[in-house]
């Protein structure tokens, strides 16, 4: 079984640019914990990219190599970083007003490398995230010369800094909840609502737009809606562009998708699921506006819907109270407590529970996410796989499929597909854990 099944994947020369929209808690996290990986200062764990395995062949072959060693992924010392943000704070006084990182031990030895990365001009408008305000902006007369900016600012950047590829990150707050509509359907009606300053169009819509535009892969770490309107996802199908997302999954909702799919495997019914979080961070702040939250809420609330699936399990789902609450608490800073309660029913319909409390520090588990998809959206785009890249759903709360599919959210179907696509990129045999060839004798 040779290579001659796989796809002809362009190899990661040169140097790849990670431009992030957004540099507060979760894009300083995730540079400096790049740079300190490149320095031997720590390890990236909760990255697949760079701790995981996958298995390929049969069990007996004891094949398993490291991802990053079976697929030709970007090194990490050739990731070169920029972001916008509306407040005109460098990656280090960003990462120390986040308090996520150890200032002596992850900060301060490499104070030098984040302090020279300052954050372009942000397209921002306070209209989408009511709890911000930001001077570090820019302003033109109409969104589509906002878009025109920033089509400049990427190419500046990849003159300036030499890379060879780029990739976009939404890694900013969640704007206000929207719904696609006219302006959304057709690239011309798109481009028409920019020029006239149709509210339809948001500015993280601006951001995959110019993306797009410039031949730049774009994922959406945040629920809004962004690059999952008609008009975008078809100009990332006609220029060939992985496009994703959207929102990292990343704590409470990574629960969710574990524990969920255990209670359908075993037939056991739910009765309610109550989740409350509290948090301290922008993030928090951004979330305490009721419309950002809505947008919030609906990624959220998703999950369950899709994994129990009520209308094939009516006694079992088919009447689940399911609640979430956002809350913003200052004193918590990026360590966020997302606390459940889950009422499910057994044999006979006698209840139990089960109490959820993860104490997680937010941009901690988000950091690695923004890395294995930087890398992981240069693989697609390398491997010519354009449009959306459902196989990275593994990544996020809310994720993009074609028109028509229902999004996977079962935490290890989505592993199972990203690893499959994987072996199908290299040409290595799919693994369906089937294994009856161990036990079947001649």
């Amino acid at each position: 079984m040779g290579l001659e099944a796989g796809r002809d994947i362009a190899p990661a020369k040169g140097k790849l640019g990670v431009m992030l929209v957004g540099l507060g808690a979760v894009s300083t996290t995730f540079i400096a914990g790049v740079e300190n990986v490149r320095r031997g200062t720590g390890l990236p764990i909760g990255s697949l990219s760079q701790m995981g395995t996958i298995r390929l062949g049969k069990r007996t072959e004891k094949r398993s190599p490291k991802i990053k060693e079976f697929v030709p992924l970007t090194d990490l010392k050739d990731l070169v970083f920029t972001a916008w943000d509306p407040i005109p704070d460098d990656a280090y006084t960003a990462a120390v007003k986040a308090g996520v990182l150890d200032r002596h031990e992850h900060l301060e030895p490499i104070a030098d490398f984040l302090k020279g990365i300052k954050p372009l001009p942000a397209a921002f408008d306070q209209h989408y995230v009511k709890r911000l305000t930001g001077t570090n902006v820019k302003s033109a007369k109409t969104k589509r010369e906002l878009a025109e900016q920033l089509r400049q600012d990427i190419r500046d950047f990849k003159k300036r800094s030499g890379v060879d590829r780029l990739v976009m990150i939404w890694a900013a707050s969640t704007e206000v909840f929207l719904t696609a509509g006219p302006a959304h359907q057709t690239l011309q009606a798109f481009e028409r609502a920019m020029e006239q300053n149709d509210p339809a169009v948001a500015p993280s819509m601006l951001y995959a737009y110019a993306a797009l535009m410039e031949n730049v892969p774009f994922a959406n770490g945040a629920p809004n809606l962004t690059v999952d309107v008609p008009a975008l996802q078809l100009l990332a199908e006609q220029r060939r562009l992985p496009i994703g997302g959207k929102d990292f999954k990343t704590g409470q909702t990574m629960m969710k998708t574990v524990l969920a799919p255990a209670f359908k495997a075993r037939m056991l019914g739910l009765a309610g699921w109550y989740s409350t979080n509290i948090l301290g961070n922008r993030d928090g702040e951004v979330l305490d506006d009721p419309e950002s939250f809505k947008t919030k809420e609906e990624s959220k609330l998703g999950v369950l819907e899709y994994i129990l699936q009520p209308d094939q399990y009516p006694e079992l789902y088919g009447n689940v109270f399911h609640k979430v609450r956002i809350n913003y608490y200052p004193p918590r800073g990026d360590n966020k407590e997302g606390w459940d309660n889950i009422d499910i029913f057994g044999w006979l319909g006698y209840p139990m529970q089960i109490k959820v409390d993860f104490l997680c520090r937010d941009s901690i588990l988000a950091a690695p996410i923004v890395l294995d998809l930087a890398l992981f959206f240069d693989l697609a785009q390398r491997a010519r796989l354009s449009g959306i890249q459902e196989w990275l759903s593994f990544y996020f709360k809310s994720p993009q499929t074609a028109p028509g599919l229902y999004p996977e959210h079962d935490l290890f179907i989505q592993q199972t597909k990203l690893k499959n696509t994987l072996r199908w990129l290299m040409g290595e045999d799919q693994i369906t854990h089937l294994g009856i060839e161990y036990y079947e004798k001649a």
